[in-house]
């Protein structure tokens, strides 16, 4: 019995649990200010212009994919802020794993919601950038290339806010595995 405590010790040292409160805290930021710009970039993307003598205007709303794509950064920054307000809320009870469990499927959640936005994003920018001669779509980025860009620098913070909440679900399921059943 005493080995089996030895290797799920009841309380971490101390020192343990701020780096993994800060590491939290941390992390939480970062995902609300890189999910907060992804979304202000999209939302502020638009251009039009002039090719072939048709009058061309891009937006994010016309697309259902980039809609969702702001969508899932807005809800995820909101979230994150959340969570962050929770961290906060429960470092003053002190720390328990098994609420760490709670941030770990919150944070797998919300890991998921904002790689689907980005991922579909991502398909519809190669789309836009490159085309699709089977399907006899032309390659629109030559035209909006602001548009484009902007596009672009949005789906990288997202996938960088991405990043970060792989680290915040790792971080949760190792914290939370010292729960005591």
């Amino acid at each position: 019995m005493s080995s089996l405590e030895a290797k799920f010790p009841q309380k971490p040292p101390l020192k343990t649990q701020k780096l993994v409160l800060g590491t939290q805290i941390g992390l939480r930021i970062l995902t609300i200010a890189l999910t907060l710009a992804a979304t202000l970039v999209v939302l502020t993307s638009r251009q039009s212009t002039v090719a072939f003598g048709i009058p061309v205007d891009a937006r994010y709303s016309y697309s259902p994919t980039f809609k969702f794509f702001a969508y899932a950064n807005a809800i995820v920054c909101a979230l994150s802020i959340l969570s962050l307000l929770l961290v906060f809320f429960l470092c003053h009870q002190g720390s328990n794993s098994a609420k760490f469990y709670y941030f770990f499927l919150h944070d797998l959640s919300m890991t998921l919601l904002v790689l689907a936005g980005s991922a579909a994003a991502t398909a519809e920018g190669y789309i836009g950038r490159y085309g699709n001669t089977h399907s006899g779509w032309m390659p629109i980025c030559e035209y909006v290339g602001k548009f484009c860009h902007k596009m672009t620098a949005s789906v990288i913070l997202s996938y960088l806010s991405f990043a970060c909440l792989v680290m915040l679900t790792i971080l949760s399921a190792s914290t939370s595995r010292l729960i005591q059943v």
